[in-house]
């Protein structure tokens, strides 16, 4: 039984014959994520929990141009206190670590840019495909001097090791398709965004026919054997990050199209 098609305008949410499907759908925006686009991603993921009927679950972003390009700068303006800040992680937190317990196999179809929360997404997911176009990467030491939530730290450290973490951060590079892939960020790359969707549907459609507790079980597991920072581990390093002049620099930067001008404090 299908479930209506649900959502809004700028996340789009439907099932088709048990396989369910996200769509970030601000693509005049790069598919930038505001905080009501989070809360609806955790909402489905907890009603999937809920519906036996669903066997998998396709992210994707609308148009060629961006899977997600993480969460909408212009929502940081409101930032005024420190607990500002923590609230802001903690939605994240909360928002990823539902995403990551979905309890059926989750598919990310990544087309063009995955940047910032963006990649933080497709880090919380079981498959990642992309295309030749597909970029990867968390920009912020060039673009707002913020920091990655633990939980993100936590989980990128998992697929591609501390070497390679610090190495993506420090450099504020977008890593291409290919070594996205050599790197573990990938599972797969397919030419184009056409063949992105329909090799994302063939996936969900092949898991979505073996074993679900075989799949709910190893899920589980794989999660339970990384080592996941807490909020409490990281409230400190937080704090220092959304408090400090740069994170207000770079975000003003950013808004109004400039070079920041870090002053390290």
């Amino acid at each position: 039984m299908n479930a209506p098609v649900t959502g809004s305008d700028d996340l789009i949410y439907a099932v088709d014959d048990g396989i369910a499907k996200i769509t970030f759908n601000r693509p005049q925006a790069r598919n930038a994520m505001t905080f009501a686009m989070y809360d609806q991603m955790a909402s489905i993921c907890e009603a999937i929990n809920a519906d036996r009927s669903i066997k998998a679950l396709i992210l994707t972003g609308a148009g060629d141009k961006a899977f997600a390009s993480g969460t909408d700068i212009s929502q940081f303006r409101a930032f005024k206190t420190a607990q500002d800040a923590l609230d802001y992680e903690a939605r994240i937190d909360r928002v990823l670590g539902t995403l990551e317990l979905c309890r059926v196999p989750v598919i990310a179809a990544i087309a063009g840019a995955c940047t910032g929360g963006g990649a933080g997404i497709a880090a919380c997911c079981d498959i990642r495909i992309g295309t030749e176009s597909t970029r990867i990467g968390f920009p912020i030491a060039r673009t707002l001097g913020n920091c990655l939530s633990m939980s993100n730290i936590s989980r990128v450290v998992s697929l591609i090791g501390p070497a390679r973490t610090k190495d993506l951060i420090f450099k504020a590079r977008l890593v291409e398709a290919p070594e996205a892939l050599a790197l573990g960020l990938l599972n797969e790359i397919v030419p184009d965004v056409e063949t992105l969707q329909t090799r994302a549907l063939e996936t969900a459609k092949l898991v979505a026919g073996h074993a679900p507790i075989t799949l709910e079980v190893t899920k589980e597991a794989v999660r339970r054997i990384r080592r996941t920072l807490s909020r409490d581990e990281g409230e400190d390093l937080i704090l220092r990050a959304y408090m400090s002049e740069d994170f207000r620099e770079g975000m003003d930067a950013f808004l109004n199209k400039r070079t920041p001008n870090w002053k390290g404090k």
